[in-house]
């Protein structure tokens, strides 16, 4: 798709959806007008070349921006075996109305690659936007990391897994930089408790294969294995009815709160695994403001 191509559909989609965002928006006409003229999409950039595949990610940049940008690096959900960064295009769209600059990534999935494969991406698309920051006009001190159920755990691990982990060693350039922050949707905190037991969740199994070391893979891609103090702050957005992934929130909380974690732990009152009601996600959406406002993020 050209970039001529996909400007046309982002207008039209604007268009479509821009009143529903925010009841203190521009008009649709205007916004839409203001994100045509003031951002450029560079689509399908190659971040690595992995088992013989380019995995590539979007960027949506502020043109002629004389400062460095805060930017937003998005993961797409889908159980780490299907689905796809284009998929997910409208989940990008409060954060262009906030001025800020986007990074929609692809990563290799279960069919593709097993895990770790989805966390060494994740870990090297964000050593990509930091070596390449200059290039696409990126605040590299102002990189927040989001994603939504499979998206958000790959979030919460870009987030907080440290170069000596290893993982992300498939990919050179700046060691890997310390995220501004994470906002998670609804994500999985355990992985292996995904594995067996009530909460098994077949594209997880999918995901792991059948390796008999199954449970180590487990344990290294589990956020729950990476707590320490001084890691970026949380803000984690859950529907109340959303069983597994709840359970999963609240240990995320209490772990984050045992470790002197800055966090904060929003619930959406009959909230399932997403597909929250609009107006819930615009009560969502103030929440995100407040918490970049409350960490001084979002300004050029």
């Amino acid at each position: 798709m050209s970039k001529r191509t996909l400007r046309a559909a982002w207008l039209a989609l604007i268009l479509a959806i821009a009143p529903l965002a925010w009841g203190e928006s521009p008009s649709a006409p205007t916004w839409a007008s203001y994100a045509a003229s003031q951002y450029e999409v560079v689509p399908n950039v190659t971040y690595l070349v992995a088992g013989g595949r380019e995995v590539k990610l979007d960027i949506y940049k502020r043109r002629n921006a004389t400062a460095l940008q805060p930017t937003m690096i998005y993961f797409h959900g889908g159980g780490w075996v299907r689905s796809s960064k284009e998929s997910v295009q409208m989940a990008l769209i409060p954060w262009l109305e906030m001025g800020w600059n986007v990074v929609n990534v692809e990563y290799r999935l279960g069919p593709v690659a097993v895990a770790p494969a989805a966390v060494e991406d994740a870990l090297c698309a964000l050593r990509f936007i930091a070596t390449e920051a200059k290039t696409y006009g990126v605040d590299a001190n102002q990189l927040v990391v989001s994603g939504e159920s499979s998206g958000a755990h790959l979030a919460l691990t870009t987030g907080m897994i440290p170069e000596s982990a290893g993982l992300g060693r498939e990919c050179q350039g700046v060691p890997l930089p310390r995220v501004a922050a994470i906002i998670e949707w609804y994500g999985f905190w355990d992985v292996g408790d995904l594995l067996d037991g009530a909460n098994r969740k077949p594209y997880a199994v999918q995901w792991l294969s059948s390796a008999q070391n199954r449970e180590e893979v487990a344990r290294r891609v589990s956020p729950m294995s990476y707590v320490r103090s001084g890691l970026p702050p949380v803000l984690a957005i859950q529907g109340e009815l959303d069983t597994t992934a709840v359970q999963h929130s609240m240990r995320l909380d209490e772990a984050l709160t045992k470790a002197g974690v800055q966090h904060e732990l929003v619930t959406v009152p009959h909230g399932g695994h997403g597909n929250f009601p609009a107006e819930e996600r615009a009560k969502i959406y103030v929440k995100i403001r407040e918490f970049l406002a409350k960490n001084s993020l979002g300004k050029t």
